[in-house]
Order: C-alpha cells, then structure tokens, then sequence
C-alpha cells in the first residue's frame, strides 16, 4: 500500500453513520460513548478524508450536505454488514440456514439419529439436507479437510486437535430371537460362549472384547459368521440362533435412540455377566466449527436426538486417548 492510498478504518464508519443519523455531534458522541469533543475530531477527519463538510450549521441546527445525504444509507448498511461480520457465529436463527451436513457414522448410529435429525431439521430448519456416510474415511483428515462435519460414534481414531464431546456411555448385551434357548435360565459365561454367535467388525474381525473375556475364564465362543453391518447382523440374529451383540443402556436407565433397531425387530436383550467395557458415544468435530452457527445448530440436534438433552454445549474434550475410547465394533 503506497503511502497516498487511504487507510481503511472501521471506525470511521461507525462514526460517520452515527453523525448522519443524528445530524448532531453531541448526540453522535452520545450513542457511540465518547466524548463531544472526541466526535468533533472524527468530524473533522471525516471532512478531510471525503473531502465534503458533511454537516453545516443553519441556525441552531446542523444539516447535512448533498453528499451527505447521499451516503447516509451506504453508511448505514456499511455498518449492519460490520456488525453482522463481528457477531459471535453462534448467533445463527436456523430457519435461515442453507447448508447440506455430512455425517459419518456406524449404519446402527445412522439408523438411529437419522429419524430424529430430520424432524428437528424440518421443523427448525427447513434448508437443511442431511448426508450420512459410512465409516469409510478415516475422520481425522476427513474432519479436517471438510469431507465431514461431524462423526459420530465410537472415537477412537481421531487428529489430537479434534474436539470430542461424549454423548452416551452404554454397555455391550445379547440380542436374541424370542424363545432362543438362552432367554430360558440364567445367562452364565458357560452358556454364552456355547451359542452361536455373529460378530461385527468393518475389517472381518472374529474376535473382539467378548473374546478376551471369555478366554479369561477358559472359555472360547463359536463365532460361524461375521458381518461389517449391526443391522445385518442384528437381522440375522432375529431369523436363527445366533447371538447378536448390541449396545444397550445400563439397567435402569432410559433407552436411547440406538436400541430402536433390536426392539422393531422383535429381540430380547439379554445381560452379559462379564466384565465388558462400557461403548462411549460421542460427536467428533474440526475447532474451525467450534463457533459456527449452522454447526452449532447441528450439534445440538444430534444431542437432542441420542440424548434428550436440551440444545446446550457441554464442554468439547480434545481427541480421546486409546484407552478412553472403545472400538465401534469387534
């Protein structure tokens, strides 16, 4: 910038727009909270840099020149868009939102918070489409580049600076047909490790937490097929004798979204007398989304639909070490 071009300086805007809109340097000073003798100052330097006197006295009054009068909207529309581009991202009314939202998430996790993201969507925010993706980007980059907005899930994979907020803490149970013979008696370790069983694992896995805790006690399940899909998996066990494991909620408490699946499909869940770790869900998202609107709106739909929880942020946690976070499937 050469030493003869202007120097942009919001301030002068604000300023100008308050004297046009006043037509007084005493109330102008007034409405911006400095002085009149401050706002004199500014009058004069905005006299020098448009090269117009702006206001003139007439009588014991002050009107405004033909020059004035003609930037009195500009100014005045100058300073609403400054305003808007100063505003905290948050503030955000989501019926004016026109935004598509992708989602990465597990086809149980999908299957389960894309009813109720929709219904929020349609009756707060209209202009807004949903994507969901199958967990087939490593969500690091994924977040990072803006292939996703949010991954929700099981974290265990993501970028140190990925801010992570923990929605749900459930524990691992059996999902049988009706009158499978485990849901006649008492489900021992013993009883378990003889069923059939279909496990779940995106990369063909046999084994997972189960296993290592029946081969502490000697015992060896009989795993006869594995699936990449709950869904499938969960179908499967409603059509024959396998053993389907499924996240639940701990006794007592109330049944998120999640459990939806196995209870349209008519299964029984049944405890695991072992001690399994528990399945965290949470929501996994870049920092640059941290404070914008839209993805705020977002966040607290998600929380409203796996949770119940009022549209509020709790605390976002950077990435989650390896032993905070649990594999999404075997």
């Amino acid at each position: 910038m050469s030493s003869e071009d202007p120097v942009i300086d919001a301030q002068l805007a604000v300023a100008l727009d308050a004297l046009l809109t006043e037509q007084s340097v005493s109330r102008a000073a007034a409405r911006l909270h400095t002085s009149p003798a401050a706002m004199s100052r500014t009058l004069a330097r905005l006299r020098r840099t448009l090269q117009d006197p702006l206001l003139v006295r007439a009588g014991q009054a002050m009107v405004p020149t033909p020059r004035a009068q003609a930037l009195r909207e500009e100014a005045a529309a100058v300073v609403q868009r400054l305003g808007a581009l100063l505003s905290p991202g948050s503030r955000v009314d989501p019926a004016t939102l026109r935004s598509t939202f992708t989602l990465q998430t597990a086809d149980l996790v999908g299957a389960a918070l894309a009813p109720g993201l929709l219904r929020l969507a349609r009756q707060e925010a209209p202009g807004v489409s949903l994507r969901f993706r199958a967990e087939e980007l490593e969500a690091g980059p994924g977040l990072r580049d803006g292939r996703i907005d949010l991954e929700v899930g099981a974290i265990d994979h993501v970028d140190p600076e990925t801010l992570v907020e923990e929605l749900l803490t459930l524990r691992m149970a059996a999902a049988v047909r009706p009158g499978h013979p485990l849901t006649e008696g008492a489900v021992t370790p013993e009883r378990l490790a003889a069923a059939e069983h279909v496990a779940v694992s995106r990369r063909g896995r046999f084994t997972g937490p189960l296993d290592t805790a029946l081969a502490e006690r000697g015992l060896r399940r009989h795993v006869t097929v594995v699936l990449p899909s709950h869904l499938a998996a969960m179908a499967l066990a409603a059509r024959s004798d396998a053993v389907c494991l499924v996240p639940a909620t701990p006794d007592g408490a109330a049944s998120p979204p999640l459990t939806d699946a196995a209870t349209d499909l008519g299964l029984r869940l049944l405890g695991i007398p072992l001690p399994l770790p528990p399945v965290v869900i949470g929501m996994a998202f870049h920092p640059r989304h941290a404070a914008d609107g839209g993805h705020h709106w977002l966040r607290g739909a998600v929380r409203r639909t796996l949770v119940g929880a009022p549209d509020r942020s709790r605390p976002a946690a950077p990435a989650p070490s390896a032993t905070a976070a649990r594999s999404r499937s075997e």
